[in-house]
């Protein structure tokens, strides 16, 4: 009877386990990748590398919901490094909101969400791709909190969240025929697929692409309904698991209390975002590193830098003693200058995709690269 039992709770555990995708791209046993944030050229990226004399191997581009990944794919390739794309439902110029997590779920997005599958499998591009980070930041259109506090509700809801957050996983993965893509967003409780304009494909093909979810480690402001797991969208939508923290707002017990919660203890953990801000901190930067180094599922730190100059306080060169440490923290074997299978020249012909998601929600992004 007992070895009945047990045998009978390893079937339900296996049966309630999350079934995350193995595509992790996560660096070999003992090793971080470093990454940095992209800002528009490659001749930022190597301004980065050589002053902190490192050649980081990820490059995190943030983009609007619609845009076209031509010319970021260019800036991969240029300087050979594997992407991070950063997923936002905020236009990057204007900061007008351009399709709320709610048409997302209910596939009014779904054209984007293709063309990314299409891109990343297609082109072969190994990418990890970041949808709607920093969700319990009450600034970012997708939260689901107010700035006072206040849950937003209605097509900002959590549930509409964390559905959305499914349907992106699904379809920019891929890898299954129409009636398979439509069965995984069936269980994902979300619609299926309603690609505008033409039919829906056949069969997507599978995208060499790994999932970060990557909530505040605390959250913006920090309330009830504001907390990492109120957006969590369940283990079989997730590759990785992160956070971001700066040197301005240090709360190592917000971190350290999401890095150990068990729910997402068998994910590789990234620092999706993290910098010096504000004033040369060098103890926050061997702080950063120390922290890693004592945490094996530790696999990814990416360096924020921000946007523009003037005001910009993210840019490193503003702290020589920090480029000093980094530099000699990136001198480590534990961080390789190069991942595997890293973004390659594209092909003379155009890549497929053809064309711009359509304008939602009464606006849109145009393409920009």
């Amino acid at each position: 009877m007992r070895r009945f039992l047990a045998a009978a709770a390893v079937l339900l555990a296996l049966a309630l386990a999350p079934a995350a995708s193995a595509m992790s791209l996560a660096p070999p046993r003992g090793k971080v990748f470093f990454g940095v944030s992209d800002r528009g050229t490659t001749a930022e990226y190597r301004e980065f590398a050589q002053l902190v004399g490192h050649h980081p191997p990820l490059l995190q581009t943030f983009h609007p919901w619609g845009n076209s990944l031509n010319e970021a794919r260019e800036r991969w390739a240029q300087t050979k490094t594997r992407p991070i794309l950063h997923i936002s439902t905020a236009d990057d110029q204007t900061l007008e909101e351009l399709i709320t997590p709610k048409a997302i779920a209910r596939g009014r997005g779904d054209n984007y969400l293709l063309q990314l599958n299409t891109f990343f499998a297609r082109q072969r591009v190994r990418s990890y791709v970041r949808p709607l980070g920093e969700p319990n930041r009450c600034i970012n259109p997708w939260s689901g909190v107010t700035c006072s506090g206040a849950r937003r509700g209605g097509p900002y809801s959590h549930r509409w969240y964390k559905k959305a957050f499914r349907r992106i996983a699904i379809i920019v993965r891929g890898d299954g025929t129409r009636e398979e893509i439509n069965a995984r967003l069936r269980r994902a409780g979300v619609a299926r697929l309603n690609r505008r304009g033409k039919p829906e494909p056949r069969r997507l093909l599978p995208a060499p692409v790994s999932i970060i979810w990557s909530p505040l480690p605390g959250g913006s402001p920090t309330v009830p309904g504001n907390y990492p797991g109120d957006y969590w969208p369940g283990g079989r939508y997730v590759d990785w698991v992160g956070s971001d923290l700066y040197s301005a707002y240090p709360v190592w017990r917000n971190l350290n209390h999401f890095f150990h919660n068990p729910r997402y203890g068998r994910f590789p953990f990234a620092l999706t975002e993290w910098a010096v801000a504000g004033a040369d901190d060098t103890r926050f930067m061997r702080r950063i590193f120390g922290w890693a180094r004592k945490r094996s599922r530790v696999r990814m730190l990416v360096y924020y830098r921000g946007f523009g100059e003037s005001g910009n306080a993210f840019r490193i060169g503003l702290y020589p003693r920090s480029v000093r440490l980094l530099r000699r923290k990136l001198n480590q074997r534990r961080f390789p200058q190069y991942a595997p299978f890293f973004t390659r020249p594209a092909p003379e012909e155009p890549p497929p995709g053809g064309g711009v998601a359509p304008r939602i929600d009464s606006s849109s992004a145009a393409p920009r690269g």
